[in-house]
């Protein structure tokens, strides 16, 4: 079916332009909650379990934003796309390192990926202005969850 079945309150070209940023967004959330995921799986070192289960949060919080944006644009009528071939083709998340990593490897590359998907975001939010209110509060949202998150995270390396 390519026509939507939802209806949208936003303008065509507002909902393409929309629709563009959710999409971009839910295929960097899902590429990080797949990257903390590896990261939790494979550091190893001192101080480990602090890290193993600081990126379970991160996987958390990053799966809980994926539902919240894939929701939203199925909700102005966008159909959502997190298959895999999508996510590996148009993340702007990082590579993040195979094999084992010591903790500060693993601190320093999950600093490096939220910077950069902040930085997404924060052009996303700007984006987003004039065209959907609403999907800009859920960006902002997610950006102060994220931001939080690269604090606590940049303070392990300080």
């Amino acid at each position: 079916m390519s026509k939507s079945p939802i209806t949208s309150p936003l303008s065509e070209s507002d909902k393409k332009s929309v629709g563009a940023v959710l999409q971009a967004t839910l295929v960097d959330l899902i590429d990080l909650s797949l990257v903390a995921k590896q990261a939790h799986w494979n550091v190893v070192g001192k101080n480990f379990r602090s890290v193993h289960l600081q990126l379970d949060e991160l996987v958390t919080t990053a799966r809980t934003y994926t539902d919240e944006v894939a929701e939203r644009a199925a909700a102005l009528g966008i159909s959502p796309n997190g298959k895999a071939k999508t996510v590996a083709s148009a993340s702007g998340v990082p590579e993040f390192p195979d094999n084992w990593l010591k903790e500060d490897q693993v601190v320093a590359a999950v600093v490096s990926a939220l910077a950069k998907l902040i930085e997404r975001l924060r052009a996303r939010i700007d984006e987003t202005d004039k065209s959907d209110l609403v999907t800009q509060d859920l960006l902002i949202e997610i950006t102060k969850q994220l931001e939080q998150a690269h604090w606590m995270w940049q303070a392990q390396q300080a």
